[in-house]
């Protein structure tokens, strides 16, 4: 003999152990630093704290950092976000050198966001290094006349 279930005894046994896994979920994962604290951790050093290449160890190398305040007027005002992150991107993995820049394999790990880089396409993208970029359009200085 086959007893069966109410459905609302169903709803109340399975909704409460629903609502806990979701919440460890939640609290599993670990807070990400935002664009603004990855670039102290890792670019103020050189590029200095404005972005602009005047950083304490940026003046012991051969080749003056960057500045990073200066890209989009590099490129008639337009900020190449997609550009950026692959240049750090770069770095990151370690395939693109330049002296003196340290390892960024730290923005690659971790959680991962859909990033469209204009072409429609979305593609799984470090939350961090989206994070980063989006911090260096904001300390964009005016192209000037």
């Amino acid at each position: 003999m086959t007893r069966a279930i109410p459905l609302s005894h169903l709803v109340l046994s399975v909704v409460p152990l629903a609502v806990a896994a979701g919440l460890a979920g939640c609290a599993a994962l670990a807070p990400v630093p935002s664009g603004r604290a990855d670039f102290q951790s890792f670019c103020v050093s050189c590029h200095g704290a404005s972005g602009q290449g005047d950083g304490a160890a940026g003046a012991l190398l051969d080749t003056r950092p960057a500045d990073l305040t200066r890209i989009a007027a590099r490129r008639g005002g337009a900020f190449p976000r997609a550009e950026v992150m692959s240049k750090i991107w770069g770095y990151a993995r370690g395939s693109a050198t330049h002296p003196g820049m340290p390892a960024f394999g730290a923005l690659l790990e971790g959680r991962t966001v859909l990033y469209d880089s204009g072409d429609g396409i979305e593609t799984p993208t470090p939350l961090r290094l989206v994070q980063l970029a989006e911090y260096l359009e904001t300390i964009q200085t005016p192209a000037q006349p």
